[in-house]
């Protein structure tokens, strides 16, 4: 059976003997249409090769030796070359190591096909014909049909090795005449012959003799073990690199003000983080049991910052003294936190701190608290003045009698607030707002407890929530949404120092020429000009607001009631409430401010 036969074999199931038979049937009456009919069915149910498989030409050599094998044999599977293992191998690498098999086995294959077909059989001479009447005994020797050659080969390994060096495959070519069939002696032999001597697949020399598909079909022989890369260090963290500022309502809709969580505080010697070693390559070998060297991992770096130092064995940053554990963006770095025991009172005096300022008790009237980083007071605020650089968390709220002044260049975080002055550059989040005046540059968000604004005047950059706002006895409550409210104000009181010191120069150049009215006009004309320098910055920045306004449009309060009494302004639009609304939602639509 040829080559092609057997293929159609397989995967048909007929014999040659079947062929004989569909030959006849075509010469007795079967149509041509018929026939390609059948020939496009056969046709549909070819498998499609595998993506590591080679094939080859129907005239390539292997094929013309594997005709050779099947007509001295018979019953001989198909070649079958596939590179085992390189399944999941990406395409351009897959295509250049069939490349590399197929260029070898070619010129193994073209060897082997000369050995085994003489040139006398190649090439059979051409017998001349008898002269007419001519029987003399050089004609009966030129009749006589010639001997054939007998060829004799022993069964040939063929070893194939992928690039990387890491596996070999043998596909062993059959015996020829009465060459000798392949033993585990021969495949031992061509390994070592071709350097193999690692990772040799000892079960596939056992069977492979013995095995009915031992020929024309590669077989994995050995493999090298690839070289185990590194992995680098990591660190891993104690304190949370960014704290996630989230106000969480409890099934009684209330808010826990003091538990917030927004200070990670750390004593001295705590560890920050640590940093996890790299671990160390392990080395491979190839099938010429050569060592593939790895690379080792990189050593992690340990964020170390301000108020930090690393341990003596190099793997953990601990903190050199207690504080806030704060991460800046590169490293982590530990802010002194001064504790106050108790309230703030004469026992204390007024504080002002760089860092974090912790108050276990109140703030009392007429006393000031000023830190550049977060307050947390864990009572109430007064009459007094509480300024933080960054959050400002009051515990139990704010009773203010219209002295109160907070100020914060974040949030605030308070349970009530109360005839109180608010400056907020973010966010305000509160229980209830009665009777205060609030510039907040973030949103008003009072929707938990009570959730109700009555009184005052709010104003909110980006908008306001809340459950209620004004009252059912129509408390006068004014809000204004948009622009820059702590910067408007800031510009205010600029506005008024700086006419201030006008109305005073001219006071002074009224009196008598004098040491003490030399030095103060200098000293009011320095002030002066760094006012108008900062109005200048001032007027910059308000174009800039100016030409936002029209888009102020998103910036809108959503609230449960709104009372009569409120009076709403966006942008240049005010609206004056004259009845209840039930769950509102005001914005500006097409330069009107519509409730809907």
């Amino acid at each position: 059976m040829k080559f092609s036969d057997s293929i159609l074999a397989m995967l048909f199931g007929f014999r040659a003997e079947d062929d004989e038979k569909e030959e006849a049937q075509n010469d007795s009456g079967l149509t041509e249409q018929h026939q390609e009919e059948q020939a496009k069915e056969q046709e549909e149910f070819v498998p499609a090769a595998a993506a590591n498989e080679l094939i080859l030409p129907m005239e390539h050599a292997l094929n013309r030796l594997y005709d050779l094998r099947e007509e001295q044999a018979g019953g001989l599977p198909v070649p079958w070359l596939r590179l085992e293992g390189y399944e999941e191998m990406a395409q351009t690498g897959l295509e250049r190591e069939l490349g590399r098999l197929e260029k070898q086995l070619t010129a193994a294959a073209d060897e082997r096909i000369k050995k085994a077909v003489p040139k006398e059989e190649a090439n059979p001479t051409v017998m001349p014909e008898a002269s007419e009447g001519g029987h003399g005994e050089e004609a009966d020797i030129l009749a006589e049909e010639p001997e054939a050659v007998q060829v004799e080969l022993d069964a040939q390994p063929f070893i194939f090795i992928s690039s990387d060096r890491l596996t070999a495959w043998i596909m062993v070519f059959p015996p020829v005449g009465k060459g000798k069939e392949i033993d585990r002696a021969a495949i031992e032999q061509s390994l070592k012959e071709n350097g193999v001597t690692f990772g040799v697949d000892e079960g596939l020399l056992n069977r492979l003799p013995d095995s009915r598909e031992r020929y024309f079909r590669l077989f994995t022989a050995a493999k090298g073990r690839e070289a185990v890369q590194g992995k680098d260090g990591y660190i891993v963290d104690y304190f949370k690199r960014s704290m996630q500022r989230q106000v969480e309502v409890d099934e009684h809709d209330r808010v826990d003000y003091a538990s917030l969580n927004l200070v990670q505080s750390a004593e001295e010697g705590a560890v920050i983080c640590e940093a996890v070693p790299p671990t160390k390559a392990v080395a491979g070998r190839t099938v010429f049991d050569q060592e593939i060297s790895g690379k080792d991992g990189k050593a992690a770096t340990l964020p170390k910052g301000q108020n930090t130092e690393i341990s003596k064995d190099g793997s953990k940053l601990l903190a050199s003294k207690s504080g806030r554990v704060e991460f800046s963006g590169r490293a982590f770095q530990v802010k002194s936190t001064m504790n106050v025991e108790k309230n703030v009172d004469y026992s204390t005096g007024n504080i002002n701190f760089v860092g974090d300022v912790h108050i276990r008790g109140d703030v009392l009237s007429g006393f000031q608290v000023k830190s550049m980083g977060n307050i947390t007071v864990d009572g109430v605020v007064e009459a007094g003045v509480v300024e933080a650089g960054g959050d400002l968390v009051i515990a139990k709220g704010i009773v203010g009698d219209q002295e109160a002044v907070i100020r914060s260049n974040r949030n605030v975080y308070t349970k009530y607030l109360e005839h109180g002055i608010v400056h907020v550059r973010g966010n305000l989040i509160t229980d209830c707002i009665l009777h205060s005046d609030v510039y907040c540059d973030g949103e008003v968000q009072v929707t938990s407890g009570r959730g109700a604004i009555i009184g005052g005047r709010i104003r909110a950059a980006r908008g306001i929530k809340a459950n209620n706002v004004g009252s059912k006895s129509e408390s006068n409550t004014t809000v204004i949404l948009g622009g820059q409210p702590c910067a408007d104000f800031e510009r205010t009181l600029l506005l008024e120092e700086i006419e201030d010191l006008e109305n005073e120069m001219v006071k002074l150049e009224r009196q008598p020429d004098s040491p003490a009215k030399a030095q103060r006009m200098g000293k009011i004309r320095l002030d002066l000009s760094v006012n108008r320098m900062k109005m200048g910055q001032f007027e910059k920045e308000k174009k800039k607001i100016d030409e936002k306004l029209e888009e102020q449009g998103g910036c809108r309060m959503k609230c449960g009631i709104l009372y009569p009494g409120v009076s709403l302004t966006i942008g240049k639009e005010t609206l004056q409430v004259t009845q209840e609304t039930s769950s509102c939602n005001a914005r500006l639509v097409d330069g009107e401010i519509r409730l809907i």
